[in-house]
């Protein structure tokens, strides 16, 4: 039982079943009760009517030839008593019923069941008319069932066309389910949604977002990996040669060199490691679809700033918020605040000593503007787009890094829906990178 009504066709039909079922004996019961009802309103005027044709001194070969139809279907019983309790007729035999002192109708016991009696005396005789109620019950009960056998005959048919139009109405959910069922680990392709009931279709429109978050967490994994093999060959094996170095180094003076190099080697493959573990978080934080919250982009600008005076000054920078409009954003703060961070990092590297790097936050419209100016050389129009690839340097710029700053900036502004675009600061002549946030929903 259990395992069947795990199935929802199943339960489907049971509960129908037990519906039908319900129907029918409701429908029996209020048959039989309506038709006892009306029974006794028809049968009790009978049962007057006889009582007062006898009023008229009928004789009772008379009466009884009359009764003789009616006792035979119905079992009426008639008797009649004087004045002083002497019965002077009955029409059956051993009837048995006692005299009443109450007139009218009442129910008797006699005979091991129950009579209706009605009562009625004229000119110094009283008549007692008499019928066995189990002649009405029965009656009753064979109307009754009359009328429910034609739903018990029709309850297979029913039950044959219910089964037919639950199998019909789950056969997609069956499709659906083969469709998963014989899919292998890697296909992570859509569930077709084609005539899906709709309570169903949501589930499966979930599914498949289920199925491209996990897709995207999936690239996101391989192209870490593959990164990571790839740009970390390069800072192992120059570590390796350096180690090599201090290790042949033939006095302090070169030992110095050889240390000093070394720790500038480790102090880039920690940077180029943490920044490949950012852009795998963000990746992996766009895939998975994190909830937004509302972001004061003022409020980011001056932590990020905060972050990066200390290197600002260590070149001589001038570092601000030039201007900064009310701004509010749907994302993640902290994300935004590394974007942001990234992009001033980006500016303090490439722009000369004793330069500016400006921050600016604008609206336009219902969109919400971020811009970072800086006084350094800017990019050729040609390498513009291209800086925002991971691990592309430009050809251009003499400063070492890992080309992933940028790349990190694109991944987070995805996953708050916002463009970047490289372009000559006017202002201050270098480059500006300005971040479009999308209007708030």
């Amino acid at each position: 039982m259990r395992r069947l009504t795990g199935s929802l066709r199943a339960r489907l039909l049971w509960f129908l079943l037990a519906a039908i079922v319900l129907a029918a004996g409701a429908q029996a019961l209020v048959a039989y009760r309506t038709v006892l009802a009306e029974a006794d309103d028809i049968f009790d005027y009978h049962m007057q009517q006889m009582a007062l044709s006898l009023r008229a001194g009928l004789p009772p070969s008379a009466a009884v030839g009359g009764l003789g139809a009616a006792e035979q279907n119905f079992d009426f019983v008639v008797q009649v008593w004087t004045a002083d309790g002497v019965r002077i007729f009955e029409s059956a035999e051993q009837a048995a019923l006692p005299q009443l002192a109450v007139l009218g109708f009442a129910d008797v016991q006699a005979r091991g069941t129950t009579y209706r009696v009605f009562s009625m005396q004229t000119r110094g005789l009283v008549i007692q008319v008499a019928q066995d109620m189990a002649a009405r019950r029965h009656m009753a009960g064979t109307l009754a069932l009359r009328t429910i056998a034609p739903v018990a005959l029709m309850a297979p048919l029913l039950m044959l066309v219910v089964w037919w139009v639950v199998s019909q109405s789950l056969a997609p959910v069956a499709r659906v389910r083969k469709q998963v069922a014989s899919r292998q680990a890697d296909d992570l392709s859509p569930v077709s949604e084609e005539n899906l009931p709709e309570e169903v279709r949501p589930l499966v429109q979930e599914l498949n977002l289920l199925f491209d978050r996990v897709r995207h967490a999936f690239d996101a994994q391989k192209h870490f990996v593959a990164d990571a093999a790839h740009e970390l060959r390069s800072p192992l094996a120059a570590l390796k040669l350096q180690v090599q170095g201090l290790q042949r180094a033939p006095d302090d003076a070169s030992r110095e060199l050889a240390v000093s190099r070394l720790v500038a080697g480790i102090d880039r493959a920690t940077r180029l490691v943490e920044q490949m573990l950012a852009l795998a978080r963000h990746e992996a934080s766009l895939a998975a679809g994190a909830k937004p919250e509302p972001v004061d982009l003022a409020e980011v600008a001056r932590l990020a700033v905060s972050d990066a005076v200390a290197a600002a000054q260590a070149r001589g920078i001038d570092i601000g918020i030039a201007h900064a409009e009310e701004a509010v954003v749907d994302g993640q703060s902290e994300a935004l605040r590394m974007l942001l961070r990234n992009l001033l990092e980006n500016a303090i590297k490439y722009t000369p000593v004793e330069g500016r790097v400006d921050i600016g936050i604008s609206r336009q419209g219902d969109a919400a503007e971020l811009t970072v100016d800086d006084s350094g050389p800017g990019l050729p129009p040609d390498e513009r787009e291209r800086v925002l690839d991971r691990f592309y340097r430009s050809g251009e710029s003499q400063a070492s890094g890992s080309g992933l700053g940028l790349a990190i900036v694109k991944s987070i502004a995805d996953l708050h829906g916002a463009t970047v675009a490289l372009d000559q600061s006017p202002s201050l002549g270098g480059l500006r990178v300005l971040v479009r946030f999308p209007a708030r929903a």
